[in-house]
């Protein structure tokens, strides 16, 4: 495995950004987002070695992980995005970087999908170790992936966050519409009745395996939300945060615990 002997705070002074995403390392993508920040500071890219879509927030615990150089502050793990933010912080940043950039993704991060988002996640534990932290995704067009727009806005955005910063465990999923944007959107996220389809197959010695697709998806009307900015050739900017609680149903949930407590009572 490939060690680095001393970190780069004895090296680069200046404003570090890690790059990560969820495409893996060679994606065209994270080398656009790469190039594109590189104005603004130190540039580190670590990233899975190979592709590791829709892996969500999962970390690596039951074997080892290998740590590769590609390139001048180009690093690969043969893990997840939240392994790689982890990894850049322990051994090769020996530190916390200014920000955590997470993408250009290859397809569109909106509404519950990122809770599948390996790329949203790598931002989300950015956020969880005190990092301001940007996930960027692009949706999908009829012709070749072109990141230039993404990478542009991007950019911007990372230029406003390193000035302005990001409260506590809060960080910003910024999705680009395909071709050139009319402008920019801060957003909610958005809700849709999801359908995942399963499709059960069998293999020639007649064993049963399994297909996990995409359903169709029925989006509820929220003109604020990051779906409906992006029909409308908007970038959508959505600050998300670590804590899940339902808070408005604190109350209900007391409710039905006293009630349990009482029921137990009167047996």
């Amino acid at each position: 495995m490939f060690a680095l002997e001393r970190g780069y705070n004895d090296v680069f002074p200046m404003t570090r950004i890690l790059v990560t995403n969820d495409d893996g390392v060679r994606s065209t993508g994270i080398k656009a987002l790469a190039d594109a920040l590189a104005p603004l500071g130190q540039v580190v890219v670590l990233a899975p070695l190979r592709e590791a879509s829709a892996v969500g927030h999962a970390l690596t615990l039951h074997h080892p992980l290998r740590l590769e150089r590609l390139g001048e502050a180009v690093y690969a793990v043969d893990g997840t995005p939240t392994d790689c933010v982890n990894i850049a912080v322990s051994s090769v940043l020996r530190g916390l970087p200014d920000l955590v950039v997470s993408g250009i993704n290859k397809g569109l991060n909106v509404g519950d999908d990122v809770t599948y988002s390996g790329t949203v996640s790598g931002a989300l534990e950015a956020a969880l170790l005190g990092v301001p932290a940007i996930a960027v995704s692009l949706q999908q067009g009829p012709d070749e992936w072109n990141f230039s727009h993404a990478a542009r806005r991007a950019r911007v955005i990372a230029q406003g966050v390193l000035r302005t910063g990001l409260p506590a465990r809060t960080f910003l999923n910024v999705n680009v519409p395909r071709g050139r944007p009319k402008g920019v959107r801060v957003t909610v996220q958005g809700k849709r009745n999801h359908a995942t389809t399963v499709t059960e197959r069998h293999d020639p010695r007649g064993r049963p395996y399994f297909w996990i697709g995409e359903g169709q998806d029925e989006w509820m009307a929220n003109g604020d939300s990051d779906y409906e900015a992006i029909r409308a050739r908007f970038v959508s900017v959505t600050p998300l945060q670590s804590d899940m609680t339902a808070h408005g149903a604190l109350t209900l949930v007391e409710g039905i615990l006293r009630k349990r407590t009482s029921a137990r009572g009167r047996r």
